[in-house]
């Protein structure tokens, strides 16, 4: 397996700390708002590595966290006049299920700022004890970057004035400009946390650090962890941060290998709150399924960036349209998982720094060859059991076919006549035990003046939008 290495800017042979085992720490949301597309693109580009490497039988611990101290937080709560642990829990609890609802599982382990503060102090302390951090005379802690000679090496560029990211605003008492806070004094009533160094919050790159030696870091190790992954928006200064702290505050490197995912445009334009054309992922899924918007934003290699717009997703669609028409040929037959060349072929190209467009285009190939196939005179048994462990594979590793194919062509029809639907198909089951053919038809054209097509088979009535 290859993967492109950020820090390295090549692809290197994947080669874990231990055998058989790959630790994987990804940033996750901070909890002040709905998701958005570029929340789900890095979602799913790490999700879709974690399944990758698990196909390969590595054992894979995957940490995502949650940031659930921000300014932004203490903001929205003031304004709404609510607890800010219930904005926070609003919305972690929103991310969650947008997340599950385009088929991203769950980390391993999922710490959140709030209970990883200790472990931030620790690290604060061990940077001060080791000359890496000052304190101001306004109670505020700063890193040193003066004292570090690898600072900058992870991003290869000098920092800009106007690029510093952090929580609270800068002071003059800082000795470097490049220094960045590790914990920021607050003197005014909002929310703030104890520590040995006084009230206040700690800065935004620590949690991270912290909180991979906390859940993953092993002392022996050269490096904290195998993988660290976030978006491209990350690179500098938080991972440049990250990797300072953890370097000069352990005898450890932070990641052997640097994982960042392209971004996200809107019909051309990167997208921005500021241009007002932050596409929330909520909104998406009240106009696509969740597989639909899945298949699309993995349907670009995950380096690149990505423009999101309907006409290309309409497009990415009718794609995954083509699995599901050739699972639904092979509905009911028995499953079956054994190798398969084509599903050889196709890890073999996600394990090429996850190259989907070889893995999509292996399985067009293989939809048009099996549906020529089954087109053609035969019961052709061996091709339905390999096509059946196809998809399964495709499933499994890639998370596009899960659900069942009926039930996926159901989507843009309300629960209201979902029910009603469901209900007359029930009826007309029993008119045709009953052998009242009449009765039967009369139900089959009510149930077709939905826009709907039903389906008799062995396993049952099943419909489908038109």
């Amino acid at each position: 397996m290859q993967i492109y290495d950020s820090a390295k800017k090549q692809k290197r042979d994947f080669t874990p700390l231990q055998e058989g085992k790959v630790s994987l720490y990804v940033c996750g949301p901070t909890v002040y708002d709905d998701a958005h597309l570029g929340h789900a693109k890095s979602a799913l580009v790490f999700d879709l590595l974690t399944r990758v490497l698990k196909a390969n039988n590595y054992e894979v611990t995957y940490a995502r966290n949650i940031t659930d101290i921000d300014d932004k937080i203490i903001k929205k709560a003031v304004a709404l006049g609510k607890d800010i642990k219930e904005i926070t829990d609003f919305y972690t609890e929103a991310f969650h299920q947008e997340m599950e609802a385009i088929g991203v599982s769950r980390p391993d382990i999922e710490p959140k700022a709030t209970e990883s503060l200790q472990a931030m102090q620790e690290m604060i302390q061990k940077l001060i004890d080791s000359n890496h951090a000052y304190r101001t005379t306004e109670g505020d802690v700063y890193f040193d970057t003066s004292s570090d000679n690898k600072y900058l090496t992870l991003s290869n560029r000098v920092q800009e004035e106007d690029e510093r990211q952090e929580r609270v605003e800068s002071s003059s008492l800082k000795r470097n400009s490049a220094d960045f806070a590790l914990w920021k004094s607050v003197k005014d009533d909002t929310i703030t946390y104890e520590s040995p160094f006084g009230d206040g919050r700690p800065g935004w790159h620590l949690e991270c650090s912290a909180m991979i030696e906390k859940h993953l870091a092993k002392p022996d190790m050269p490096y904290a962890i195998d993988i660290h992954g976030g978006g491209a928006d990350l690179l500098f200064p938080h991972h440049e941060n990250e990797a300072a702290q953890t370097r000069c505050s352990s005898n450890h490197q932070l990641a052997a290998y640097w994982m960042h995912n392209g971004f996200v445009n809107i019909n051309g334009e990167k997208m921005s709150k500021s241009l007002g054309n932050s596409f929330f992922l909520k909104d998406a899924l009240k106009e696509y399924d969740g597989e639909v918007l899945r298949f699309y934003l993995l349907s670009t290699h995950y380096r690149s960036n990505f423009n999101f717009n309907t006409t290309d997703l309409e497009v990415s669609k009718k794609r995954l349209d083509k699995i599901y028409r050739l699972k639904k040929r092979l509905f009911g037959l028995a499953v079956n998982k054994e190798e398969t060349i084509f599903r050889a072929n196709l890890l073999d190209a996600l394990n090429d720094d996850l190259n989907i467009s070889s893995a999509l285009a292996l399985i067009d190939e293989m939809i048009s060859s099996a549906n020529e196939t089954l087109d053609s005179a035969g019961k052709h048994k061996s091709l339905k059991k390999e096509s059946i462990s196809n998809l399964l594979f495709i499933e499994k590793v890639l998370g596009f076919g899960v659900k069942n194919p009926y039930e996926y062509f159901q989507f843009g029809v309300s629960e209201e006549i979902k029910e009603k639907i469901d209900s007359l198909i029930m009826k007309r089951n029993e008119a045709k035990k009953e052998k009242d053919f009449e009765l039967s038809d009369k139900l089959r054209d009510e149930i077709l003046a939905f826009g709907v097509n039903i389906m008799d088979t062995p396993r049952g009535t099943f419909w489908e939008k038109v």
